[in-house]
């Protein structure tokens, strides 16, 4: 079986996160892609989003461990790590919590067929895939506790 990393971000703006409807894969999910070789998941994820959406985003969750000695920077760190299916090969995907540096400027490339930024209560709806939701309620739980 294939694997391929990704980065993957719950993306907000003010109360509501936004989701985005794959053509190829047919469902809502939120935004995210592949990691380009010589690539962090960081870039990737700023990368995607931009090519995606056309959004500056600002990825949350950062260290606070010095980047003295031998590192070079702190990156992001995922507030969730899956395996999943996409069909012809796996996913292993880092999720993060992002919030939207310029949400008017928000808009969708033909990869994505239409796009919603929905509140917690709002991803009840029956349009959004379980694993999905799930994930999604965790991230406004993430990103709650950082803005706080």
């Amino acid at each position: 079986m294939k694997i391929d990393l990704v980065a993957t971000g719950y993306i907000f703006s003010g109360n509501r996160v936004l989701l985005a409807f794959h053509g190829k894969l047919n469902k809502w999910l939120p935004i995210g892609g592949h990691i380009e070789k010589n690539e962090t998941p960081d870039e990737a994820l700023k990368r995607e989003v931009k090519e995606e959406t056309n959004l500056e985003i600002e990825i949350l969750n950062r260290s606070d461990i010095s980047t003295k000695g031998n590192v070079n920077k702190n990156l992001a760190i995922p507030f969730y790590v899956n395996l999943h299916s996409v069909g012809d090969h796996c996913h292993c995907s880092l999720f993060y919590v992002c919030q939207a540096v310029n949400p008017n400027e928000l808009n969708i490339n033909n990869e994505l067929k239409d796009y919603q930024w929905l509140t917690k209560d709002e991803l009840r709806k029956k349009i959004i895939p379980i694993d999905v939701r799930n994930q999604a309620i965790k991230a406004f739980r993430v990103f709650k506790k950082l803005n706080n």
